[in-house]
């Protein structure tokens, strides 16, 4: 990751598979790594996660809501958000991270589930095959790729925004329920299957989710 002098970069490093998510751990290498291609008086948004605050204890979750990733890619996207507020308060670079919570729209990986699920819902949908809806109850609140851009533009051109870190939401949250039978109707037809959540990823899963972003709106007036 490089950055001349003014420079305004989004950094968007992350695997696309939790299973190399262990990789990531080497944080500790990449990140300084990266970060000394940069001029410190450019500016760098990091693309981090909802998923550091694990399993919420409320909702909606604002910034202040303690901090337990559930899985390695969370604790990797800890890190890497430390690192670069880190980088603001030792060496005065513009720095900010936002935390993202499902992000969905043109462009979106749909051959398998390892970004979103909504992307492997979307082809099954395509091939005429059920989507498979585990357990189903859970809350999600989507973001449109559209309005996370505008929020990463806003993020790196406001003063206000830099040292600090932002939940980014999207619509009101929904059940997986509610959204399969939306994307059924939307698609004109399709089906769903509802079976239990596999064990082995119960226990990383984080129920429900819903953020509040309102902080980042009255700093950046991103609506």
């Amino acid at each position: 990751m490089t950055g001349a002098s003014g420079d305004r970069v989004v950094h968007l490093h992350a695997t696309t598979d939790a299973a190399e998510a262990g990789a990531q751990a080497q944080v500790a290498g990449w990140v300084p790594s990266a970060m000394n291609g940069i001029a410190v008086d450019s500016t760098v948004v990091f693309a981090g996660t909802r998923q550091i605050y694990g399993r919420p204890d409320r909702l909606p979750v604002d910034e202040t809501h303690p901090l337990r990733p559930p899985d390695p890619n969370g604790v990797s996207k800890m890190a890497g958000e430390a690192y670069h507020l880190l980088y603001h308060r030792i060496h005065g670079l513009a720095a900010s991270s936002l935390r993202l919570t499902n992000t969905y729209g043109p462009g979106m990986r749909i051959k398998d589930a390892r970004q979103n699920f909504m992307g492997l819902w979307l082809r099954r949908l395509l091939e005429g095959a059920p989507l498979e809806v585990w357990g189903g109850e859970q809350r999600r609140d989507l973001a449109f790729v559209d309005d996370v851009v505008e929020a990463f533009l806003l993020a790196a051109i406001t003063k206000e925004a830099e040292g600090r870190a932002f939940n980014i939401g999207g619509a009101p949250s929904l059940t997986l329920l509610e959204l399969a039978r939306r994307m059924v109707a939307v698609n004109g037809g399709g089906r769903f299957e509802v079976k239990p959540f596999p064990s082995e990823m119960r226990r990383i899963d984080i129920g429900d989710y819903e953020a509040d972003d309102a902080l980042f709106r009255r700093t950046t007036g991103w609506a």
